[in-house]
């Protein structure tokens, strides 16, 4: 009989965990996306959309589905998800095992300036120049609506959700970006500062690496810590390993 995989997803890490198992013997998976991106990569398997209803609904869904494992392969910064699937694994009994990229770190030549939160990156602005890379997703940029001294260039894959600073130019693109890329519009829009969230990840940190080359501060905001008793996977080999699969 199959296992039954769920995999919280919306990460290209959870597609290729998907695609993995997927072609497993005596593996079912289902990737549950949130449904907050209106086109999402679509990943192998079974595919439900949409929110659970907090601890009770997931718990709920784990059982009336038969879930033999749960993996949390959600963004980094998806603090509330990660809480609740560690909550209904425990209240159910189905193993968890949390998939997360590894996290950036500064190098020779980085100027970082870490800090904990959307508002304390927002109180850190004020110190450097006034045009402003702003790299931390569509949600939560109500943080900065204070500083209406700053002109804020902000990329997404998709609309960012009001309010939005007063002097804020919207770019929709999604990722790769190559090293050139990146440098090219950091100096086409003149910017002083760029600010992101240690999301980790080759796919977007080319920014990172055009930053330093062009001598640019960086305001990276840390990623929450993990539930008390969780620990992370760092990649798609080491989460089959740990449910039994093999190697990927």
């Amino acid at each position: 009989m199959s296992r039954h995989v769920l995999v919280l997803g919306g990460t290209a890490e959870a597609r290729l965990l998907a695609a993995a198992l997927s072609v497993r013997d005596g593996a079912r998976v289902t990737t549950s996306l949130a449904g907050r991106v209106r086109h999402p990569r679509s990943p192998a398997g079974e595919v439900r959309i949409g929110g659970f209803g907090g601890v009770a609904g997931l718990a709920d869904w784990l059982r009336e589905h038969h879930v033999d494992a749960l993996v949390d392969a959600t963004h980094p910064f998806a603090e509330t998800i990660t809480a609740n699937a560690a909550h209904a694994a425990r209240v159910t009994g189905v193993p968890l095992v949390v998939l997360r990229r590894p996290g950036w770190r500064p190098g020779p030549g980085d100027d970082w300036h870490p800090v904990p939160s959307l508002p304390a990156a927002a109180a850190a602005l004020p110190r450097f120049g006034p045009r402003v890379f702003l790299t931390t997703g569509r949600l939560g940029l109500s943080a900065f609506v204070h500083l209406t001294d700053r002109h804020f260039v902000v990329r997404s894959v998709e609309a960012p959700e009001p309010p939005l600073p007063r002097h804020t130019e919207v770019l929709l693109a999604r990722g790769p970006f190559t090293v050139a890329d990146e440098s090219a519009l950091l100096q086409g829009n003149l910017i002083d500062v760029l600010v992101t969230k240690d999301s980790g990840g080759a796919a977007i940190a080319a920014k990172l690496t055009a930053a330093r080359e062009l001598g640019l501060p960086v305001v990276v905001v840390r990623r929450p810590p993990l539930p008390d008793g969780v620990t992370a996977v760092p990649d798609v080999a080491g989460v089959l390993e740990r449910l039994g699969f093999g190697p990927a």
